[in-house]
């Protein structure tokens, strides 16, 4: 599975322990570092890189987690994220996590609108399962959703 946007990757450890081989990246030498100390054993699972670019080499991955990436981007990247989540994965490969919706155009965090992220993936994802969430950070508070979103075969 792959964390991007990793940040601190605290959820490497979870993830690890569930029985995932986890690779975490992020584009900033700082976050890698608190990951890599954060992670002790595991820091060799953090990557200091690109999502975009970053070669992961050939082997598909099966879950891309989110929490907080997409989010992070600057609008104008989104059609990026969608062609990159679709090349990483398997067919079937899952994008899951927290995906936040906010109709505020300030950001970031920049949230998603009403129907967006289906906009979005349509045609290469479609939406397996959707929960509000209840433990959010409160700069999420009542606008994160969890959702599972399964890689088509395109």
């Amino acid at each position: 599975m792959l964390i991007p946007g990793c940040g601190a990757a605290y959820e490497a450890v979870a993830f690890h322990e569930a029985g995932y081989e986890v690779i975490a990246i992020d584009f900033s030498p700082e976050a890698v570092a608190a990951a890599a100390r954060a992670l002790g054993p595991l820091q060799r699972a953090v990557r200091l890189g690109d999502f975009f670019q970053y070669d992961f080499g050939t082997i598909p991955f099966d879950i891309i987690y989110e929490r907080a990436f997409l989010c992070s981007l600057p609008r104008r990247l989104r059609p990026a994220y969608r062609t990159r989540v679709s090349e990483l994965l398997r067919p079937g490969g899952l994008v899951l996590g927290f995906f936040f919706y906010d109709a505020s155009e300030s950001g970031p965090p920049f949230g998603l609108g009403e129907g967006e992220l289906d906009d979005l993936l349509k045609g290469r994802f479609v939406l397996e399962a959707e929960e509000k969430t209840y433990s959010s950070v409160p700069v999420f508070a009542g606008k994160e959703r969890w959702q599972i979103w399964r890689r088509l075969e395109i």
